[in-house]
C-alpha cells in the first residue's frame, strides 16, 4: 500500500511559479513510477508529467513541456512538481499517483495509487 500526500498549491498570479510536493509513505519512491495529473473545473483528468522508479526516464504533457519539471528527492521520499510560467488554463486540482510497475505512465488507468489533490489557481 502507498499512501500519497500533496502540498504546495495556492494562487498565484500568471507567470508565476508554485513547487507542488508529494510525500509518500508505505513504499519508497524508488520503488514505484510516479506521475502529476490534474483535473481542471468541468474537465476530465488529464495527464501532466511522469518519472521513472530510477528518476532516469521523464514524460510530459505538450501542455506543460519546457514550463513544468517533476523530480524525486530519495532521501525525503517526495516527488515534486516546479511549475513556473504559469498560464490561467492550468488551473485545477492536481494529483499525484504512484503505480507499482516502474516504468512511466502517462494514462490515469495505469496508477494503483493516488493522493487527495491540491488545488492550483492562476489568476490572469
Amino acid at each position: 500500500q502507498v499512501h500519497l500526500a500533496e502540498s504546495g498549491g495556492g494562487l498565484v498570479q500568471a507567470g508565476g511559479s508554485l513547487r507542488l510536493a508529494c510525500a509518500a509513505s508505505g513504499r519508497t519512491v524508488s520503488s514505484v513510477a510516479m506521475g502529476w495529473f490534474r483535473q481542471p473545473p468541468g474537465r476530465e483528468r488529464e495527464f501532466v508529467a511522469t518519472i521513472s522508479s530510477s528518476g532516469s526516464n521523464t514524460y510530459y504533457a505538450d501542455s506543460v513541456k519546457g514550463r513544468f519539471s517533476i523530480s524525486a528527492d530519495n532521501g525525503k521520499n517526495t516527488v515534486y512538481l516546479q511549475m513556473n510560467s504559469l498560464k490561467p488554463e492550468d488551473t485545477a486540482v492536481y494529483y499525484c499517483a504512484a503505480r507499482r510497475i516502474r516504468i512511466v505512465g502517462a494514462s490515469p488507468g495505469q496508477y494503483e495509487y493516488w493522493g487527495q489533490g491540491t488545488q492550483v489557481t492562476v489568476s490572469s
